[in-house]
């Protein structure tokens, strides 16, 4: 009986996560264009830190009650799931066109700051220093993004948006918190199930754990990319990952050290081998295909079948 209630909670969470994820691209889009910033730039912070709040909670929580492995793994299964199964569904779905800014700068700092994470935790740990350095260096992410703010123009082709200002931030707001209430309803029932089943706490933090965090992410970049907010689509998992990192880790490493075993080196290789491969597939053409979604389901696919 109790099993079976955790998998009614799943699907009202997943119902709520839908529902949330359309109501906040409608209006973080509409508050883009009716104050003039560009949607990469709100995809890549309000929509990006937004989305990552569960993952933040989570991992947050996890570090403090001494749960290591559900923090790392949460963190660095989300980044994989992020690029590998949400670009990769999303792509499948329609052709994401990518701005160029995000081809020569944010992707690449993606992977640098993937590298790093894998460079700190060789020692088998993520220290106070560490996190020191990982929060200087979400410092001067923020200063870049608010540079590219100051500096950018709303496009010319841009309509004026029909939702009136009032409406834009109610969708926005309400439409948040129904993404985070959904996640913690998705993650517990998903979490319960999980320990039924008898799985691991490194498997439930990569598999489990990071898709429910990460399913914030997934509903609002299919939503963006069906509506045809590309640069939110995009920008959403790029500052999703780099976020997750910087500030999540970073934050949490600020409050405790946080062990990393060394069974996470071959995840994190893989999130930094995700990374690259979206760097790719978007250099040339800044366009992320139909053929690429695909690509990067099947190498989910794979990794899966490899931890499992």
């Amino acid at each position: 009986m109790e099993i079976a209630l955790q998998f009614v909670l799943l699907a009202l969470g997943f119902v709520m996560l839908g529902k949330g994820a359309d109501w906040f691209v409608e209006g973080a889009a509409g508050i883009a264009m009716r104050f003039g910033i560009p949607q990469l730039v709100i995809g890549l912070t309000i929509v990006a830190m937004g989305t990552s709040a569960p993952e933040a909670a989570v991992s947050i929580a996890a570090a403090v009650k001494g749960n290591a492995d559900i923090t790392i793994g949460n963190i660095v299964g989300s980044n994989i799931l992020n690029i590998l199964i949400i670009l990769g569904l999303a792509a499948s779905i329609v052709p994401i066109a990518v701005a160029r800014s995000t081809v020569r700068i944010e992707i690449p700092f993606m992977i640098g700051v993937t590298a790093l994470l894998f460079y700190q935790g060789r020692d088998g740990s993520i220290s106070l220093a560490d996190g020191g350095v990982l929060m200087v260096a979400f410092a001067a992410y923020m200063m870049y993004l608010y540079t590219m703010a100051m500096k950018s123009n709303v496009d010319s082709d841009l309509e004026e948006p029909g939702l009136p200002l009032g409406r834009c931030l109610l969708g926005a707001v309400g439409g948040l918190a129904l993404i985070i209430a959904g996640s913690n309803v998705t993650v517990g029932a998903a979490t319960s199930i999980a320990t039924y089943a008898g799985l691991s706490e490194r498997f439930i933090g990569l598999t489990i754990v990071a898709l429910g965090t990460s399913l914030p992410e997934l509903f609002t970049s299919v939503a963006a990319a069906r509506r045809g907010n590309a640069d939110i689509a995009i920008g959403n998992i790029v500052g999703s990952n780099i976020f997750n990192i910087l500030f999540v880790v970073g934050l949490s490493s600020l409050i405790i050290d946080i062990p990393f075993a060394s069974a996470f080196n071959f995840d994190t290789y893989v999130a930094l081998g995700a990374a690259v491969l979206l760097w790719l597939c978007v250099l040339r053409t800044q366009r992320l295909q139909r053929w690429a979604g695909a690509l990067m389901l099947v190498c989910y696919a794979a990794y899966l079948g490899y931890i499992l």
